[in-house]
């Protein structure tokens, strides 16, 4: 694969093409250099401060030994080009030495006395270096140095008393300007300081007029977010200290209706939907809730354990570049995926089906239906199979599992993940699940288990679908009540309540509607004989068993409720049934109610009823009168003249 490379020997490289020398450098530099047989030709040349020290030795030889002003030294060449006079070296200034060495000259320049030499002849000239450059001329400061110099020299002269002083009367005028530049910019910061001030402390309500004016502004133009936001963190403010923060005047609900417009401006909800989550949450809790909708949930898998194991997709996973972890204690199969190089959807492990692609919380459900091996699994609603995968998952292939699922063109979906993830125990049917009651009375056997994840309106999975913001209304949350109540019952007649290791039915919505959720966890324990047992799930909010005026079975408790800015999944809700009897309530009933007429009572039982006084023209008096014998002769011979049925 070419030459090796042997570190140890390194070869040496000349200069570069722009580190060359320009032509004619020797040239010039051979003006100002002393010519080579001389004594100083072997010589290293001096540096600044050599220079410096030997000007100051040839100054004290004398003047004797040092050529007048004008000459040029012994054995150098002056200039010769055009402009010698201005590049000559400049001639030191005579500065008197009283009190302050340092001057200022018109030029902005610092002029010193002790680095200029006098001559005894007033005649004085300067160091010239080998590239002519003067050695005593001053370098270029910037003029707070000059400032800083200037002021030394000044305190050098003055006794030490007046040197404190001066100290102490800089380090008050520092103080003093300090103090004054601060006090600026609380002058110049306080407008809107205090304008912030007065809207966190002091929250008023608008009036009528600018509640209309900025409804015609907000047709016009749109709403500045920023100001609505602020409006609704100070009404928050005041709603949870209602009676110490409160404006006179003022009620409650007008501050829960301005509260109810701005949320529904800035979030971009329905006032119907805020009004059912204002129900549902508080305060606080609703502002999370609206927050965490605005961003979307974190993209989880599930390994598929028929096919490979958690760590060995883990690694193959890592080596294509995607970061991901355990999605959590509770779950056994689940990866969270934070970022990815290669597409989730179309790798190699995805095509050969090692994973699936789905939601934290839809593994909730299957966990808690636990299904066991070699049984029957009924799942009502199974599109797109990501339940009905994971429930072969956990069967081991064994068993039976019917998938069924109302929408044709939804069951394609299911088919493919089926012989994707290699599931060879399911049975797909298309199906309404409210008929399935009688399939099983034909089949003459019911389910183990059914898992029924009912059709809602998705309220709980609104960063999915932010359209759940404005199109549900009324109706709809009661519509899909309705046909949840009927789904549940058929899936509670589904399932047979002399199972062995069965007879449970898991409900589950991606709603958070105590309408879709339980209300008809609570229409079911009415109507079938089923109770609530417990989830499994160690986590998640109990369900509610009071909502405003409606008061629920005590063991709602056992349902669990799941949030997006809790627990940072899809909001959803998961109740677990247990069947003891497979007979109908609602029968027995009837029954008891037909037992109990007086047709059936012996005459014994019944007691003599007392006899009333007879009122002439009143109604008692006809509703006790006997049947005549004439209409039982009509109502004879009404009877006799109808023909037989064959």
């Amino acid at each position: 694969m070419g030459r090796k490379l042997d570190p140890s020997r390194k070869e040496k490289r000349g200069p570069g093409r722009k580190a060359r020398k320009q032509r004619g450098a020797e040239v010039e530099l051979a003006r100002f250099l002393p010519p080579a047989g001389s004594a100083s030709a072997g010589r290293r040349p001096l540096g600044g401060e050599g220079r410096e020290t030997a000007g100051e030795r040839r100054a004290g030889r004398g003047a004797g030994s040092r050529p007048a002003a004008g000459q040029t030294p012994r054995g150098r060449s002056g200039f010769s080009d055009g402009n010698s006079k201005w590049l000559a070296p400049a001639k030191a200034k005579k500065v008197s030495s009283k009190g302050n060495n340092v001057e200022l000259s018109s030029d902005g320049e610092v002029e010193e006395g002790s680095w200029e030499m006098e001559e005894e002849d007033g005649s004085s000239e300067e160091m010239v270096d080998d590239y002519g450059a003067s050695s005593s001329e001053e370098e270029e400061l910037l003029p707070i140095e000059k400032a800083a110099l200037k002021q030394k020299s000044d305190r050098a002269g003055l006794s030490e008393d007046d040197s404190e002083e001066e100290e102490e009367a800089a380090v008050e005028e520092e103080v003093e300007e300090a103090s004054r530049q601060k006090t600026g910019q609380k002058e110049e910061e306080s407008p809107d300081l205090q304008l912030n001030l007065d809207i966190d402390e002091q929250f008023k309500l608008p009036t009528n007029e600018q509640i209309e004016r900025e409804n015609i502004l907000f047709i016009c133009d749109p709403p500045d977010l920023h100001i609505i936001h602020q409006r609704i963190k100070g009404n928050m403010e005041v709603l949870q200290d209602f009676v110490v923060k409160r404006e006179e005047g003022r009620t409650r609900q007008e501050y829960l209706a301005l509260l109810r417009r701005d949320m529904a401006a800035y979030y971009s909800y329905s006032d119907f939907l805020l009004m059912k989550l204002m129900d549902i949450f508080p305060l606080p809790e609703l502002i999370n809730f609206l927050e965490a909708n605005e961003v979307p949930r974190p993209v989880t898998i599930r390994t598929n354990t028929l096919k490979t194991r958690r760590r060995d997709l883990a690694q193959a996973l890592i080596n294509r570049g995607v970061n991901l972890d355990p999605l959590g204690k509770w779950s056994k199969t689940g990866l969270v995926i934070y970022d990815s190089t290669v597409p989730i959807g179309a790798t190699p492990e995805y095509l050969a089906g090692h994973y699936m692609l789905q939601g934290a919380s839809s593994l909730l459900p299957v966990m808690a239906l636990a299904p066991q091996e070699n049984e029957r699994i009924l799942d009502m609603c199974c599109a797109p199979g990501g339940k009905t995968s994971y429930i072969a998952q956990l069967m081991k292939n064994t068993g039976m599992i019917l998938a069924n699922d109302s929408n044709a063109e939804r069951l394609r979906s299911v088919v493919g993940n089926l012989h994707r993830l290699g599931v060879t125990n399911a049975v797909v049917s298309n199906c309404d699940g409210r008929q399935f009651p009688k399939v099983c009375s034909c089949l003459l056997w019911g389910f183990d288990r059914v898992l029924l994840d009912a059709p809602c309106s998705g309220t709980g999975v609104i960063s999915k679908d932010p359209a759940v913001k404005t199109n549900k209304d009324e109706k709809d949350i009661l519509r899909c009540a309705h046909l949840q109540k009927e789904l549940i019952l058929s899936a509670i007649d589904s399932v047979n309540a002399a199972s062995e290791t069965g007879g449970y039915i898991v409900y589950c919505t991606c709603s958070i509607m105590v309408e879709e959720n339980e209300w008809v966890v609570d229409y079911a324990l009415k109507k079938r004989n089923v109770r609530l047992v417990a989830t499994g799930l160690d986590f998640g909010k109990e369900g509610f068993t009071r909502f405003k005026d409606r008061r629920f079975h005590p063991s709602l408790k056992s349902t669990r409720r799941f949030y997006p800015h809790t627990h940072n999944m899809d909001g959803f809700f998961i109740a677990k049934f247990k069947k003891f009897s497979n007979a109908i309530p609602q029968a027995q009933k009837e029954s008891a109610v037909e037992a109990a007429t007086p047709s059936a009572v012996p005459d014994t039982i019944m007691e003599p009823q007392p006899k009333k006084k007879k009122l002439e023209g009143s109604k008692v008096d006809k509703e006790q009168k006997p049947p005549q014998p004439a209409l039982k002769k009509k109502h004879s011979l009404q009877r006799q003249r109808r023909p037989l049925k064959a």
